[in-house]
């Protein structure tokens, strides 16, 4: 009880600033938003409603595209599957979940994980229910799919493998879990017949897809500190692979540029984060947990720019697209940053209730973004 209650109130914390137990709340006010000079236009190409959004929750709701198709998900458990092009209705289906992760597409599947930890299967076709299962504990990461198998992460520390055909499971990894931890679970990076996942204890580890065999493990970060407060190192930003690289951060420890081969660490330096990471081909893009954005030289771990006039206005991890960086608030603003120096180019409200996902890139000029209110919107990049 006294885990799952923190969970809530950190989760509060982090998201809102204010204050845990009432009383004059002293924490540091989200930055007020400054006039810049406007480089680039965010066009809206189409916009539609899609249910309704997290519903106040901090759920992990992420559109996917596959074959010219959206799928997207809410708090209240429909699924919608979209034309890419012009938003229109292809099928709606309701599950009837307290759908807390989603979507993970795949071999034919759309995958969506609940706070009862269950896990359904719909047809990516029809919307169809082809399954569903209970796994081990509630699923706040996105689903994964890697030829015929589900990968799935769960907040006890589990990882299992399941049977696209029928959801039964194959194996399952078990690492124990903190006293005390964020409320959140980074999303695995799976690919080469290889899983990589973070977990609460501040660890990363390797394991074959086909048997859960763990190849390597290596310590984003090492707990310290007096109390359990000061002691939390999740790794709640989902890792990211790319030139052979896997790029890993925690709250409260250190960004890792880590060796795919036997997990050694390249380079290593101090980051606190839980909202996310991006790569382009020399930087990585980082959101810490005071929501300024950073860039960092890949070959070295060097700062090369910090943008903090968006500072405690609890922004969604950075996305990559064109000679720009994206990034969502918590007033349901999307800020583009100048990727060279990160200087503020471009702006635009897409949701009231907020935006918690980070955006998608559809194509080299075109973004979709998810509002927290399930406003779902399309913009197309025009240069000014």
């Amino acid at each position: 009880m006294i885990r799952e209650l923190f969970i809530l109130l950190m989760s509060a914390s982090l998201l809102t600033g204010c204050s845990w137990f009432g009383g004059k709340d002293n924490s540091e006010p989200p930055a007020k938003l400054k006039s810049f000079e406007k480089r680039v236009e965010l066009r809206k190409v189409w916009g539609r409603d899609s249910g309704d959004g997290t519903d106040g929750q901090f759920v992990k709701l992420v559109p996917a595209l596959v074959d010219g198709r959206i799928y997207v998900a809410d708090r209240d458990g429909t699924v919608w599957a979209l034309e890419l092009e012009t938003g229109k209705l292809i099928w709606r289906s309701k599950t009837g979940l307290a759908i807390s992760a989603a979507t993970g597409v795949g071999g034919g599947l759309v995958l969506v994980g609940s706070s009862e930890g269950q896990l359904a299967a719909l047809d990516a076709e029809t919307g169809e229910q082809r399954w569903r299962v209970d796994v081990t504990s509630e699923v706040l990461s996105v689903p994964q799919i890697y030829e015929d198998t589900v990968i799935i992460q769960t907040v006890d520390g589990a990882i299992s493998a399941l049977s696209t055909q029928d959801g039964q499971r194959r194996w399952i990894y078990n690492r124990s879990v903190p006293v005390l931890t964020l409320r959140g679970t980074s999303t695995p990076f799976v690919g080469g017949g290889v899983v990589l996942a973070g977990f609460a204890n501040g660890e990363m580890v390797a394991l074959e897809v086909a048997t859960g065999r763990e190849v390597w493990q290596t310590a984003v970060a090492v707990p310290h500190g007096r109390t359990e407060l000061q002691r939390i190192v999740d790794v709640d930003a989902n890792p990211v692979v790319d030139q052979g690289l896997l790029y890993a951060a925690s709250y409260q420890g250190r960004l890792v540029a880590v060796s795919l081969q036997d997990g050694h660490v390249l380079w290593n330096r101090g980051m606190s984060t839980y909202a996310g990471m991006a790569v382009d081909s020399s930087q990585v893009f980082v959101t810490d947990a005071d929501s300024e954005v950073w860039a960092i030289d890949r070959r070295s771990g060097r700062s090369l720019w910090k943008q903090a006039d968006l500072r405690r206005r609890s922004l969604t991890g950075p996305t990559v697209i064109d000679d720009y960086v994206a990034v969502g608030d918590f007033e349901g603003y999307l800020h583009l940053l100048l990727r060279s120096d990160g200087s503020i180019v471009g702006r635009e409200r897409v949701d009231s209730e907020g935006i918690q996902a980070a955006p998608v890139v559809v194509s080299g000029d075109r973004l979709l973004v998810l509002g927290a209110g399930g406003e779902l919107v399309l913009y197309k990049l025009n240069t000014l």
